[in-house]
């Protein structure tokens, strides 16, 4: 008899579960997706028939056998060399980032900085209690006033950098960079050959023997029991697997986890290029309402005489990202600590993590599929892996 799974979400690690599932023999998989397409915010899209994606979304990993994973449906380029600067007004200059020890030099304030340097103590960057301390414990107060405390107000909508209490999630870290000025060097960093970027990992799972339903809505009355309503219709699962956020299955009975939303504008310039050789990211660190600018061309390799940038405003607009502060993410141990032994939460909403990203999402996946083929379910998911922030 088919053991029947159903995924809920349609996004990178919704299609993700689906794919690798679906190679195990006798399973039946059904998979629900709300919006009228799969893909999420990693799905491309076009503007001014400028290829772009809601973020952008370059592949970074650590993880060979994921990357592996992913180039062989979705042959990638590699963009290890790409840089990030950041725009700091009081000094009118732009500097690396992450912040890279030649550009103090440039600074006016240079000398101030390195003294607040050498008086790094790392016995207080160890205890550090929030993300304001844990900053000027490692760059100093006056690095941390200009280059990261306006941009965290903007990124997470607060008003003090103390209410953000983890805060070792950052990629980028927290220390000057050496040598190159690559933001990503020690990573794998890919991005999409092709010109609509990911969109056949989602569209080709249609060849799969995966039923799909879009457009659909989804509802739990007695999770214990099994039953699930597909718009409206009753159907019972032997396994379920969930990216949305936990508390929907619950009816917040914790309360409700928040999340960041974020309105994207597009643009056209009529240039071919506007960002400097190998930046694709310029970060603001002021009062401007928004966080960052991305040229698009610079990961697609578009080719055209007019270029897109993508301006990105943190917004309540949508449930993109977790946030940071411990008492959500308490808060949705509690819910994820509740489901059944038969049900996953994975992905960036089901973990409740904002570092999750697409090679987590497909790494949560070869382990959901190594569990299913070992028929142990109880204690097998490594929550250690994914919920530990100290």
């Amino acid at each position: 008899m088919k053991k029947t799974i159903l995924i809920i979400g349609g996004g990178f690690a919704g299609t993700a579960a689906a794919r690798l599932i679906s190679e195990i023999q006798n399973t039946k998989i059904t998979l629900v997706e709300k919006s009228p397409y799969l893909g999420a915010g990693v799905r491309t899209n076009f503007y001014g028939g400028h290829p772009y994606t809601f973020g952008p979304r370059h592949f970074l990993t650590h993880n060979k056998k994921v990357f592996d994973y992913l180039n062989k449906i979705i042959p990638m380029r590699d963009c290890k060399d790409h840089q990030f600067i950041t725009y700091v007004e009081p000094d009118n200059q732009f500097y690396n980032y992450p912040l890279h020890f030649k550009d103090l030099n440039k600074m006016p304030d240079k000398r101030k900085i390195k003294k607040e340097l050498k008086q790094i103590n790392r016995i207080k960057l160890k205890h550090s209690k929030n993300m304001e301390e844990y900053w000027i414990n490692s760059i100093g107060k006056t690095l941390y006033s200009k280059t990261i405390k306006n941009y965290n107000h903007k990124m997470w909508l607060v008003n003090d950098n103390k209410k953000i209490d983890t805060f070792k999630w950052s990629p980028k870290g927290a220390t000057l960079k050496r040598g190159t000025r690559a933001a990503w060097d020690t990573a794998i960093s890919a991005y999409p050959i092709k010109k609509n970027g990911y969109n056949d990992f989602f569209d080709k799972i249609k060849k799969f023997n995966i039923k799909i339903k879009l457009n659909s809505s989804i509802k739990v009355k007695n999770l214990n029991k099994k039953i699930f309503y597909i718009n409206g219709k009753p159907q019972k699962f032997d396994i379920v697997i969930s990216t949305i956020s936990p508390d929907f299955f619950f009816k917040k009975k914790y309360g409700e986890l928040p999340f960041i939303g974020r309105d994207i504008h597009k643009i056209v310039f009529p240039s071919k290029n506007i960002f400097p050789k190998n930046v694709y990211f310029l970060y603001y660190a002021n009062n401007e309402k928004f966080t960052r600018l991305v040229e698009y061309k610079k990961f697609t390799k578009h080719k055209s005489n007019t270029t897109l940038v993508g301006m990105e405003i943190p917004s309540k607009n949508g449930r993109h990202y977790p946030v940071p502060f411990k008492k959500e993410i308490i808060k949705s141990q509690k819910y994820i600590r509740d489901f059944p032994e038969w049900f996953f939460s994975i992905g960036r909403a089901g973990t409740y993590r904002y570092e999750v990203d697409i090679d987590d999402c497909i790494e949560q996946a070869m382990s959901i599929k190594e569990i299913i083929l070992k028929k142990n379910y109880k204690n097998a998911f490594p929550l250690d892996k994914w919920w530990k922030y100290d």
